[in-house]
């Protein structure tokens, strides 16, 4: 039965390929017109209708919070989370009207992309390794016909001008507005690494719910980490092609450290010289710091290391201040 399932996923996306392009002019017109100055009063209209009860899922675009709304929707909802339902009823800000009330008080769970806004009174952060997520983010781009330079030409794009698609603005902006916010350190910020939810899943999507003051059973949470493995989302991706599955996968491998072995090592410093300070406040290590541990024969031991370096920073960040 599921390799029956497989196959008529794969047919589906087939047939969407043939009648799909990767893109469409409005969606091209729609990319121009976010880098331009007008981008303000639609990012406004979006912010329209909120609820003091609604919480943020927010990170800069590839850093993994696809996933994380699909194993909390289903935490949240207790139904099976694909591309349509999570669309239809964990919408991104500007289609919050239709999205599941869910949270205390009728509030909702609303994804964004967005650098803080005063709007937000209550947020997750997800955050990656800028480094995968710029490799992420060029695969995805190019995917969709909406970036064709080659990845030195994107790398640029990424550190100094919009950084994205839809000008969301260079990584190390993004990432600092949501530190430096005002709701920072105030206990209505949680920020979680990425890397970290996918080494313990359990402990940090319970993590999650308690700050969403929602009751979640340890089973309920292991059940929905499972429902939405890499694999079975990207079955569910076969299921329910979008626009980035013409040309490749939405859903990709969700590397670790994916770039040490896909950027040069002159890649790999232009990037650091400009997201290093949030990389190290994150606590991400820098390359000259891993290529220390490889001389040292210390590499694995460090890994565990950088893992905790990494939740003690998060905790600090993410602690009330006094």
């Amino acid at each position: 039965m599921a390799q029956e399932d497989h196959v008529a996923g794969d047919k589906a996306q087939n047939d969407t390929a043939k009648q799909k392009k990767p893109t469409s002019a409005y969606r091209q017109l729609r990319r121009k017109f976010a880098k331009t100055r007008l981008r303000a009063p639609l990012v406004w209209l979006n912010h329209r209708n909120l609820s003091p009860h609604d919480v943020f899922a927010a990170a800069y675009p590839k850093s993994g919070s696809t996933w994380v709304r699909f194993v909390l929707f289903e935490i949240l909802s207790g139904l099976p989370a694909g591309f349509k339902s999570i669309n239809q009823l964990m919408t991104t800000v500007g289609r919050h009207d239709t999205g599941l009330r869910s949270l205390p008080g009728g509030g909702r769970l609303i994804s964004t992309h967005e650098q803080y806004r005063k709007d937000y009174h209550r947020a997750i952060y997800v955050v990656r390794d800028a480094r995968d997520v710029l490799l992420s983010e060029f695969a995805f781009l190019k995917a969709l016909d909406y970036f064709r330079g080659d990845l030195d030409k994107f790398i640029s794009t990424f550190l100094f001008t919009c950084g994205s698609a839809y000008g969301y603005g260079p990584w190390q902006r993004h990432v600092s507005s949501w530190l430096d916010s005002p709701i920072a350190g105030t206990g209505n910020l949680l920020v979680v690494r990425y890397e970290d939810v996918r080494q313990d899943p359990v402990l940090w999507f319970g993590r999650m719910t308690e700050f969403l003051r929602v009751n979640a059973d340890r089973e309920k949470i292991k059940l929905a980490v499972e429902n939405n493995s890499i694999q079975k989302m990207r079955e569910k991706e076969d299921r329910e092609p979008v626009r980035a599955s013409i040309k490749g996968r939405f859903v990709r491998t969700g590397a670790v450290r994916g770039w040490v072995s896909q950027l040069s090592p002159a890649q790999v410093r232009l990037i650091e010289e400009h997201t290093g300070s949030a990389l190290l406040r994150l606590g991400y290590p820098l390359s000259s710091q891993l290529n220390a541990e490889s001389e040292t024969g210390f590499g694995a031991d460090r890994r565990v290391d950088d893992r905790h370096a990494g939740t003690d920073l998060l905790a600090a960040e993410n602690r009330p201040s006094k």
